[in-house]
């Protein structure tokens, strides 16, 4: 169906235009091509997504544009993802070099690069908080933010490498929901045992 071809070259390619800043900053506007103006997916399967893409090695705006090709139309549509996103920016950067040699010292140049720096942070921060949400909402409170402080104690003060400490969270996330009706039946159990 070509529909599906010039929705994910389309989608691709306003990524490729519109991100800046690198591969951080375009999750956001993957992510909104993806679930919000195409709904190829659910926000929690993107979420996964992002999550086994950031463990594998490479720019992960690329991969991204990649999976999402893939999934919609196989090997085709991964081509032209992929293709989608990356020749706005070859071309940019072919026909931009001089331009941007010349006023390399520019002020204005720099405070323009300097302006977009908090746009991409909000926009990175807006993303962190609705996963965050969606997080608690499905873990509970107290889970939630136990697990928060695990992985900001492994990355932060062990030095844990990330892509450990989302396998240690997909692999938790696999038996999470068997745990806890393990643990609410036991309490179920105790609660009979204490009224009788």
């Amino acid at each position: 169906m070509a529909n599906a071809y010039v929705q994910i070259g389309v989608a691709m390619l306003r990524t490729g235009i519109l991100g800046y800043g690198g591969g951080p900053s375009i999750v956001p506007l993957v992510r909104h091509e993806a679930v919000t103006r195409f709904k190829w997916m659910k926000d929690e399967e993107f979420m996964e997504v992002l999550a086994i893409a950031n463990t594998l090695p490479g720019p992960i705006a690329t991969k991204l544009a990649g999976y999402l090709g893939y999934r919609l139309k196989g090997t085709g549509g991964a081509v032209i993802g992929l293709l989608a996103h990356i020749v706005p920016t070859c071309v940019a950067m072919v026909g931009l070099y001089s331009f941007i040699n010349f006023f390399s010292n520019s002020q204005v140049i720099k405070g323009m690069i300097a302006a977009v720096v908090p746009i991409v942070a909000v926009m990175l921060g807006v993303m962190a908080y609705e996963f965050g949400e969606k997080a608690i909402k499905g873990l509970g409170w107290a889970a939630g933010i136990t697990f928060f402080v695990i992985s900001f104690l492994l990355l932060q003060t062990f030095a844990v490498h990330p892509a450990i400490v989302i396998f240690l969270f997909l692999f938790y996330g696999a038996f999470h929901h068997k745990v806890k009706d393990k643990w609410n039946k036991g309490k179920k159990q105790l609660g009979k045992g204490d009224g009788a």
